[in-house]
């Protein structure tokens, strides 16, 4: 049994609610343990699961925020810039999967943060256990 963090950037309440309940009804499909932990934004979240790594008391980690397209270029840096961390992370060797929505508006974050409709917080927790199966394959 393997234990999962899901380090949400808690921005948006409704729609990390939904996020979170994909990704914690996927981890318990596979039986697995989770605990959350939630951060101030998107940029913070590759930190927080740097941070946690270095305990060695998760097998694996799921990233979870939304970042919806505003005025100006703050959406830019958001996007690519928390992308970045975590796939840094990655490369390193450590299971992670990337549910941090990036969307136009609200409605197209809604339809991928909805757990009856695509889902992508279960997503993002099941490409994190398939990376922790493939870390431990190549171990």
């Amino acid at each position: 049994m393997a234990k999962v963090l899901l380090v949400e950037a808690r921005f948006y309440d409704h729609l990390n609610d939904m996020l979170l309940a994909g990704a914690r009804a996927a981890v318990e499909r596979a039986g697995h343990k989770h605990e959350t932990l939630t951060v101030p934004g998107a940029l913070e979240v590759p930190g927080a699961i740097a941070l946690a790594a270095e305990t060695g008391e998760y097998d694996a980690f799921v990233a979870l925020g939304v970042v919806i397209r505003g005025e100006t270029y703050h959406f830019e840096i958001v996007a690519n810039e928390s992308a970045r961390g975590i796939m840094a992370l990655t490369m390193d060797g450590i299971a992670i999967g990337n549910g941090i929505l990036t969307t136009e508006d609200e409605a197209q974050a809604i339809l991928r943060a909805d757990p009856a409709q695509l889902d992508k917080g279960g997503g993002a927790a099941e490409a994190a256990l398939a990376m922790l199966d493939l870390r431990r394959r190549f171990a």
